[in-house]
């Protein structure tokens, strides 16, 4: 479970406020209108923005004082973050060395999340060489390979177009499965989180609301939601 106690954000005259607690397993999404905090609801739990007040606790561990890289999380940016001049298993393996002298058993599991994620083939191949969608699945088996329980997702694939993003979120929802991983989707397309969220939590008007069952939310929206929806 990633629970927020009294967690309160605070950039400039911007305020967040959220105390809530997100079950483990499956896909979670955040939902709301561009500027209302999402994003940097994120950034907090990943450790890249320190809160105002309260405390992040994941798996019963208290995270709030924690570097990103010692949580026990992923993150998956909307630009991939793919180094142009490494090579589709150079990025990936960087998932488990930052060096990249990967021992034997590190290049099999390597190779592996390249498979996973249909690059079967194309692992010597530079980013620039692959679609958009390629790029999404590469950063996908770098997050992966990392064995992280919790994978926090931000709008990764906002800039595919319909079919791929459908292809992507697919495959999202089957890897968390097979993966047995927490997923936090930040998204603003109700129709992703109606495709792969089994629950919705919304962020509105400076406040993040309880996460409810994806389909009982938008069968009965809450006020926030339907000024959301139009």
């Amino acid at each position: 479970m990633l629970r927020l106690e009294g967690l309160r954000l605070s950039q400039g005259s911007f305020g967040l406020d959220a105390d809530v607690a997100f079950p483990a397993g499956g896909v979670t999404a955040l939902m709301g209108a561009s500027g209302s905090g999402k994003s940097t609801l994120l950034a907090a739990i990943a450790g890249f923005l320190d809160p105002a007040a309260g405390r992040i606790v994941i798996e019963g561990a208290d995270v709030t004082d924690l570097a990103p890289g010692d949580r026990p999380l992923s993150v998956l940016f909307q630009d991939q973050n793919l180094f142009p001049h490494l090579t589709v298993a150079e990025n990936v393996g960087l998932g488990l060395r930052p060096d990249l002298r990967l021992s034997d058993d590190q290049r099999a599991a390597r190779d592996r999340a390249i498979a996973r994620v249909g690059l079967d083939g194309m692992a010597d191949r530079l980013p620039r060489d692959l679609s958009g969608g390629q790029q999404s699945r590469a950063a996908l088996a770098r997050a992966l390979l990392r064995g992280r329980p919790w994978l926090l997702l931000d709008e990764p694939f906002s800039a595919l177009g319909p079919a791929l993003r459908t292809e992507m979120l697919a495959l999202l929802q089957e890897t968390a499965r097979d993966e047995n991983l927490s997923v936090l989707m930040v998204t603003h397309a109700p129709e992703d989180a109606r495709a792969v969220a089994d629950r919705t939590a919304l962020v509105a008007d400076g406040a993040l609301s309880a996460p409810v069952d994806t389909a009982t939310l938008f069968a009965d929206p809450p006020p926030a939601l339907r000024a959301y929806l139009g």
